[in-house]
């Protein structure tokens, strides 16, 4: 349950906006290795195909020419359909895929790099992808956030549970902390999984499908508890959803994905015209507004 985390950014849409925006950035020959020392998170050319069903075939292709930087200290929505490649990305910034082509650094490293060191990524996993049935308590759950695994071991130093105690009172789940992880809400769980992903103190946290069966009430209070622990540990966000109205309103920047970037800056300069391209029939409920 433990991983990694990152961030991205598209080249070819808009010179002029990389000029507005990141004037540090250069576009000559050396442009990869300025990136890979300026940015946190850096993405180049990045690509992924499918295994093919035999060695004669070539499978379906996941990601395309990717170009994505991310600045330290952004908060960056990555949007798209289902099959749009989120999941390939995610994996591929997670040190899970390594047989892509382009290049990707995590603070200079490569991926697996930066994820085996524990203490880079903090990644919050769908919640359908976690079991909880599991027998252990929230401050355990937030213990293994120390030991990089899915197990729990009972010998953690006083310090190490300090710290553990402190992002629960961070995140507000301080007191539940001996309450099994089971029984909490969806917010509880999500809340309790956060302090797992942070309490190493990552610069980097990324979270997967967050807002899934959370109601526009709860998505506003998601998105103010995320922009107080965005400003107050300087963390750089990457939000993963195929939900726009859910990602929008707490990111300062948004990236729409389809196989390659599609768009890639504010929130409020998406058109019409880049969502059709991405989401095709799915647009319409989400321009209702």
């Amino acid at each position: 349950m433990s991983h990694s985390h990152d961030h991205l950014h598209d080249h070819s849409h808009d010179h002029a906006h990389d000029h507005a925006h990141d004037q540090h950035h250069s576009h000559d020959a050396s442009d990869l290795a300025h990136h890979a020392a300026q940015d946190i998170i850096c993405l180049q050319n990045v690509g992924y195909r499918f295994p093919g069903s035999s060695s004669s075939q070539q499978g379906a292709v996941a990601l395309k020419d990717v170009t994505l930087h991310v600045n330290r200290g952004e908060n960056l929505g990555i949007i798209g359909p289902n099959g749009a490649g989120k999941t390939t990305l995610l994996r591929i910034m997670l040190g899970l895929l390594e047989d892509y082509t382009g290049s990707v650094s995590i603070m200079n490293q490569s991926p697996r790099q930066a994820c085996a060191k524990g203490n880079i990524i903090g990644y919050v996993p769908q919640r359908a992808d976690v079991e909880w049935r599991f027998p252990v308590t929230v401050e355990q759950v937030v213990l293994m956030g120390l030991t990089g695994s899915t197990s729990w071991s009972p010998w953690f130093s006083r310090s190490e549970k300090e710290r553990a105690q402190a992002m629960l009172e961070r995140t507000g789940m301080i007191d539940l902390r001996s309450r099994p992880i089971g029984q909490l809400s969806g917010g509880q769980q999500q809340r309790v999984f956060i302090a797992r992903a942070l309490v190493a103190q990552p610069p980097i946290l990324i979270l997967d499908e967050p807002l899934v069966g959370i109601d526009e009430t709860g998505q506003e209070q998601f998105a103010r508890f995320i922009h107080e622990l965005h400003e107050s540990l300087n963390l750089t966000v990457i939000i993963v959803s195929h939900d726009l109205q859910a990602i929008a309103a707490g990111c300062n920047r948004v990236a729409c994905l389809k196989q390659s970037i599609h768009y890639h800056d504010a929130p409020a300069g998406l058109t019409r015209e880049v969502l059709s391209e991405v989401f095709a029939h799915e647009i319409a409920p989400v321009m209702r507004k």
